[in-house]
């Protein structure tokens, strides 16, 4: 996992089953795979280990948010299972993510393994400004995830996540060595049929996302929902070449 516009595809299934069939069928066609907060309360660390066999770098996206004692708990808890990138919610505050930064450090050392990168989840691609007064926080998204990615930088984290739609604006506000990783992203020709719908507001296509500057784009249905899932890889893989001026292989 290194140069921009890697791919994570979103395994978002219960079924430790499908999510092997799905990662043997994307070898080679993507950089690593997303498991969620669904996966891994269906079936633990023996079901994320069934993944981790297939060879296949692991986004572990668990969005953890409770009191820096607790979030330390939890990152001493899942370090051992060695994912490559682990979510907290930078929302959670800076006490809370400098917990998990130094408990991922200490636990790492005394095990002598690498720690995972430690991303903050800044806000949600499901909301928007509406959502963001809804609950009491101050419109428009852009400014919340602007200070709640420099938050994060400042507790220590290796990056955030952030819609496509704020990428440029925060590689100006972190430079180039902050880790953006960005759902809500969607080809144009998923837009229609069984891949397109689901919850997300704030979407670009890869491309687009790739050139802004996005680290990691993590992709689901556009993917798993194909009727091949190894050949959309690919064109989207095709894309992000195009958009970015690299050869393809």
């Amino acid at each position: 996992m290194g140069s921009k516009g890697q791919v994570l595809a979103a395994l978002d299934t219960v079924s430790v089953n499908e999510a092997v069939d799905w990662a043997h069928r994307l070898d080679g066609a993507v950089a690593g795979v997303k498991l969620g907060l669904e996966f891994f309360l269906a079936n633990g660390p023996l079901g994320y280990r069934r993944i981790s066999a297939t060879g296949f770098p692991i986004f572990l996206d668990l969005k953890l948010h409770d009191i820096p004692n607790t979030v330390a708990g939890a990152l001493r808890a899942i370090v051992p299972l060695q994912p490559t990138i682990l979510t907290v919610h930078a929302g959670g505050g800076l006490a809370m993510m400098q917990a998990a930064r130094e408990s991922a450090d200490e636990t790492a050392d005394k095990l002598k393994l690498r720690r995972p990168k430690i991303v903050g989840v800044t806000v949600l691609t499901s909301l928007d400004d509406q959502d963001l007064a809804a609950v009491g926080q101050t419109p428009p998204v852009a400014d919340q995830v602007k200070r709640l990615a420099l938050l994060a930088r400042t507790a220590g984290m290796d990056g955030v996540v952030c819609s496509p739609h704020e990428i440029e604006a925060l590689r100006r506000e972190v430079g180039n060595d902050f880790l953006l990783v960005v759902p809500g992203v969607r080809p144009h020709w998923a837009e229609s049929g069984k891949q397109a719908g689901g919850d997300q507001k704030r979407v670009r296509t890869p491309g687009d996302a790739a050139k802004a500057g996005a680290d990691y784009l993590v992709i689901g249905r556009p993917i798993t929902m194909a009727e091949d899932a190894r050949e959309a890889a690919c064109r989207i893989g095709l894309e992000i070449d195009a958009a970015i001026g690299h050869a393809p292989n």
